[in-house]
C-alpha cells in the first residue's frame, strides 16, 4: 500500500496551544526492576532504568513509552523532541543489549519497563487506560513484541490488551536481524517464529498503526514486513490495523512520523 501524506495540523496545534502554560518534570534513571533483582545483577541495575517527562498539576493525561532504536545492539534512552510539550507523559525507556545478553531478555525488559507505566503513572497524574506504546526500529519491535506477544506482560499481571495503543516506527514484523544473528542465521533470510510480531497475530490486540519509511529507502523490505503485518492482522479480524508508508523518508523517518502518533493518540481518547 503506497500512501503519500498530507499532514493536517489541526490537532498538533490545538494540543500545542493547550500545553504552552503547562509546567512539565523530568525525572531520570529510575530503576523498573525490583532491588533484589537490581542488586544481583549489575548490568540491571546500570542499565534497565527509565526517564519520565510528564506535566505537572494535571490529571488523567496520555502517556507514550518509547523504547529507542539501534538494532538491539546500542542507543540510548531518550525523550523526542516532537513529544514534548503536547499535554502527554513520555517515558524513554533503556533496556539490556546483545551481546552482554540475547534474545529474548530486551524483550523481557521492555515489558518490565511497560508495567512499570501501568503500576505507576497514576502517582504523576497519568491514566493508566492511556498508555501507548511507541519506539523506532528496534524499538518499534519491541513496542510490537510486548503488545502483541501477551506472555511478556502476563508476567507482571498486566494484560497487553489494557494497552491503548501500539505505535511501531520502521520495526521488524518478522523476527528481529539480531536475533537472527545470534543463532548464525544472515540478515537476508526471512525467520517468523515466536520472537516474530507476525506470529502473534491475533484480533483482539489493541490498535495497532504502521509507520515505516518508503519502502525504496527502507532497510531489508522493512515496509513489505509491515504490508504484510497489516493484511494479517486484517484477515484475522482485527480492526483496527493501519500503515502508513513515509514517501520520501528512508528507515529515519521519526521527524515526519511523529504528528501521526500524537493524532492516533488523540483519535483514541476521542473513541
Amino acid at each position: 500500500m503506497k500512501r503519500i501524506i498530507l499532514f493536517t495540523l489541526s490537532f498538533c496545534y490545538t494540543i500545542m496551544v493547550s500545553a504552552q502554560t503547562d509546567v512539565y518534570k523530568t525525572e531520570i534513571n529510575i530503576p523498573y526492576y525490583e532491588e533484589d533483582l537490581r542488586a544481583e545483577d549489575k548490568y540491571i541495575n546500570d542499565r534497565c532504568v527509565l526517564d519520565i517527562y510528564y506535566p505537572i498539576g494535571k490529571q488523567g493525561f496520555a502517556t507514550v513509552v518509547w523504547f529507542h532504536g539501534g538494532g538491539l545492539t546500542g542507543g540510548e534512552k531518550e525523550i523526542p523532541q516532537a513529544l514534548k510539550e503536547k499535554g502527554i507523559a513520555v517515558i524513554g525507556v533503556n533496556y539490556r543489549l546483545y551481546p552482554k545478553i540475547k534474545a529474548p531478555k530486551y524483550i523481557e525488559d521492555a515489558a518490565a519497563a511497560v508495567a512499570w507505566a501501568f503500576n505507576n503513572i497514576r502517582n504523576y497524574g497519568g491514566d493508566p487506560s492511556l498508555i501507548f506504546v511507541s519506539g523506532h526500529s528496534a524499538g518499534g519491535y519491541l513496542a510490537s513484541m510486548v503488545g502483541l506477544d501477551k506472555r511478556w506482560l502476563n508476567k507482571h499481571s498486566v494484560d497487553a490488551n489494557q494497552i491503548a495503543g501500539l505505535i511501531p516506527f520502521s520495526g521488524h514484523t518478522i523476527t528481529h536481524f539480531t536475533v537472527r544473528e545470534e543463532r548464525g542465521i544472515p540478515g537476508t533470510q526471512a525467520i517468523v517464529d515466536d520472537l516474530a510480531p507476525l506470529y502473534h497475530v491475533r484480533p483482539d490486540a489493541p490498535p495497532l498503526l504502521l509507520i515505516t519509511g518508503d519502502r525504496n529507502m527502507e532497510m531489508l523490505g522493512r515496509y513489505e514486513e509491515n504490508a504484510y503485518m497489516m493484511r494479517m492482522m486484517k484477515v484475522a479480524g482485527h480492526s483496527e490495523t493501519k500503515i502508513y508508508e513515509m514517501d520520501g523518508y528512508g528507515h529515519n523517518m521519526t521527524a515526519p512520523a511523529f504528528p501521526l502518533l500524537l493524532n492516533e493518540i488523540q483519535r483514541i481518547i476521542q473513541k
